[in-house]
């Protein structure tokens, strides 16, 4: 049976929020967090960047569920030091944190002013950091001369069983790859079932089968549906973007003047906007019937009180047959 999370934004909500988010969203049947890791937001009227490790020992000490996040380890975090954090908080948390693995975006990873490199070089940076990890967790020293450096790192306090890293892809080519050597998938949805299904067929063709597929899904919900929409839009019209524009850019006032030409209409390419919550359970459907085992909503407006108990009330019941 698929589980259900909330998405924690940090680019768009401060921490305290957050925190008071993901405990009304636990008490509201959710099962499951998503947290963003970005040192910057999509643009300057999001306005928040949190950073997560701080919060995450918060969120996962006061309530139950179970977390996930994804970093990109070679370029702000060395990998060495974010398989400390996440060691740390699987053993004070056992068995509640998969970390999520992603090539990057040069909006986050490039104020380190190391040269941000084509896809091929990240992804096999990336690759190279989730093997020094995995060695950390096993308890071995770690000396690596690659892509990145390593020298004699071990990990003193680590989890009985080593944490899942589950890698990201949005493309079917980066699904495929992942597929290879994670121990999962996470992804996006929100355009057409058939773009998700293809990403997910990918994972499992490229050696995924049998492994969790995780899925975050874009939407909009409130009562007026114009004003929904025009909520949504200013918060999530930098994210728009087709191709390759997403990883490059580097700033939140770039992500602005790029996002001058897009229209709130095109928030349904990628972002399903409805006030009718029939019609998101309807949609919430249809993307399971890929094959989902996690899916975790992200309400891309600023309601989202009103959003985790509209929801935890009305659609999670109705999705798992209630």
């Amino acid at each position: 049976m698929t589980a259900f999370g909330f998405h924690a934004s940090h680019e768009q909500f401060d921490p305290r929020e957050l925190l008071a988010c993901v405990q009304l969203a636990e008490s509201a049947g959710f099962e499951r967090v998503t947290a963003s890791d970005h040192f910057f937001p999509w643009s300057e009227e999001q306005g928040q960047s949190g950073f997560v490790w701080s919060w995450l020992g918060a969120a996962m000490q006061s309530t139950g569920l179970r977390y996930r996040t994804v970093s990109a380890p070679g370029w702000r975090y060395h990998p060495a030091i974010l398989a400390q954090a996440g060691a740390t908080l699987g053993v004070m948390f056992p068995e509640r944190l998969w970390m999520c693995l992603g090539s990057g975006q040069a909006l986050n990873e490039g104020i380190t002013g190391l040269n941000w490199v084509h896809k091929p070089e990240r992804k096999a940076r990336l690759e190279e950091c989730a093997a020094v990890m995995r060695a950390l967790w096993a308890g071995e020293t770690v000396s690596h001369h690659g892509r990145i450096v390593v020298e004699d790192a071990k990990l003193y306090t680590r989890p009985e069983r080593p944490l899942l890293l589950v890698g990201a892809a949005v493309s079917v080519d980066t699904a495929r790859w992942v597929g290879g050597w994670a121990d999962g998938l996470i992804t996006v949805a929100g355009g057409p079932v058939e773009s998700l299904r293809r990403v997910v067929d990918a994972f499992r063709e490229g050696g995924g089968e049998g492994k969790p597929v995780l899925a975050q899904l874009k939407l909009a919900w409130g009562p007026d549906e114009a004003a929904i929409r025009e909520d949504a839009f200013r918060q999530w019209r930098t994210n728009l973007f087709e191709g390759d524009v997403l990883w490059e850019i580097r700033t939140p006032k770039q992500f602005e003047q790029a996002a001058a030409f897009v229209r709130p209409e095109d928030l349904d390419r990628s972002v399903r906007v409805s006030s009718d919550l029939g019609r998101h359970a309807a949609w919430i459907g249809e993307y399971l019937a890929v094959g989902i085992d996690e899916l975790s909503l992200h309400n891309v407006a600023t309601n989202q009180r009103a959003f985790i108990e509209a929801f935890g009330e009305r659609v999670l019941p109705q999705v798992r047959g209630g």
